[in-house]
């Protein structure tokens, strides 16, 4: 596979089309469209209108600048404008998926965040000597907590452990890079608090 063609995979496994917004924005118009067809087939036919007849509407729309006051217009305005802003930004912004790309050898592969917080938590287990059950680690986009509960007694070098994890992340070369939060939870200090 080219260069090209790889980033384009890498980007599709790490980001979330948009397809619910653009879903929730096209059944809202067609709610709209559909109401609409309906005033319009009801007057058509003589019957009462449902909330407010065609024409009325019309009518309405257009006396609305003499019969309101600017300043409704402008709330007006700025509403739509702020809608309008927040769906163009929902469109545009790509979403992020719970993955992070990570190189492995030459190759660039698309990990789920819920492996890598499994790897970090084993490796930290394994080195440090702290049961896996005692480590819990989160994987967010940009940051790595790790949470140590080690049982009453056991001595642990907190700056030591935030060193084993940083290096394990470091070995990962996950893009877009991470930072950690290592925090040492003890039972004997919580209940003092």
């Amino acid at each position: 596979m080219t260069d090209a063609v790889l980033r384009t995979v890498v980007r599709r496994e790490t980001h979330s089309p948009r397809t619910v917004a653009m879903l929730v924005v096209v059944v809202l118009l067609l709610l709209v469209l559909a109401y609409a067809a309906v005033e319009i087939i009801l007057n058509l036919v003589g019957a009462q209108p449902l909330l407010v007849a065609p024409g009325e509407a019309l009518n309405a729309v257009v006396a609305a600048p003499t019969a309101l006051m600017p300043v409704a217009f402008i709330v007006g305005g700025v509403v739509l404008a702020v809608l309008g802003l927040l769906v163009l930004i929902l469109a545009l912004k790509p979403g992020r998926l719970s993955r992070h790309e990570m190189e492995w050898g030459e190759r660039a592969v698309v990990v789920d965040n819920g492996v890598v917080a499994s790897a970090i938590a084993q490796h930290l287990s394994n080195e440090s000597g702290i049961a896996r059950d005692d480590i819990v680690v989160g994987v967010a986009h940009r940051s790595v907590d790790v949470t140590v509960r080690p049982p009453v007694g056991i001595p642990v070098d907190e700056a030591q452990l935030r060193h084993i994890v940083d290096e394990e992340i470091a070995a990962y070369k996950l893009t877009p890079a991470v930072r950690s939060h290592v925090r040492v939870e003890r039972p004997d200090t919580k209940e003092s608090r």
